[in-house]
């Protein structure tokens, strides 16, 4: 199974907008067809039983990304991250907001799938396989990138981004994320492996950013 074609245009014609301003690209459409792949790499490992609902887990994928075209600044001006539950039921009511011809019951299904994503422990199989690879999109180069295109949409560069980098270094934020961001051991082996590739950058990163120092 798999969403309407119909459904799936309408979505995508949707998210062809990436921001509040109107700006046209394929961002947030690759990055709902990405996410949805990575689920599916997800199921073919065998982390759950077999049928798993992928109308509804797919149907997330893109609504997410409904989500991701907001850009919410703090007073000093620094974008305020959104957490998981947070992310999840501004999804679901943009979700509903959505004029979609699709089925009633696959909104609802979605919508749970959506609901439950954030609880520590989601009673659906299909929340938890959502959080993992929404969680995992945050860690190595692929978070490092996102974590850029975020910091030039706040106006700020490459100073500020490197200062970022180093403060979750030094509060250790990535470890907690470790330790809480994940239902399934092999994917938090994953994500261990992106935040080297990651901290590796970094480094690099760091070190340019010294040599152009006076």
């Amino acid at each position: 199974m798999s969403l309407e074609q119909k459904v799936r245009e309408r979505l995508q014609q949707a998210l062809a907008v990436v921001d509040e301003h109107g700006t046209m690209g394929p961002r947030l459409i690759d990055d709902a067809v990405r996410l949805f792949a990575r689920i599916g790499k997800f199921v073919a490992m065998k982390l759950v039983t077999e049928g798993v609902d992928v109308d509804a887990l797919e149907l997330a994928c893109y609504a997410i990304q409904l989500q991701a075209r907001r850009t919410r600044s703090l007073p000093t001006g620094r974008v305020a991250r959104t957490s998981l539950r947070e992310r999840a039921e501004e999804t679901a009511e943009l979700l509903l907001s959505l004029d979609l011809d699709v089925d009633e019951e696959l909104l609802d299904r979605t919508t749970r799938v959506l609901l439950e994503m954030p609880h520590r422990s989601p009673m659906l199989d299909e929340s938890k396989l959502l959080a993992d690879a929404v969680n995992l999109d945050d860690f190595g180069i692929t978070g490092l990138v996102q974590q850029a295109i975020q910091t030039s949409r706040q106006g700020d560069g490459i100073v500020q981004f490197a200062d970022g980098l180093q403060k979750r270094e030094q509060y250790g934020y990535w470890d907690a994320r470790l330790k809480d961001g994940f239902h399934f051991a092999p994917i938090r082996q994953i994500a261990r492996r992106r935040l080297d590739n990651a901290r590796h950058v970094a480094l690099l990163l760091l070190a340019e950013m010294r040599d152009d120092q006076p």
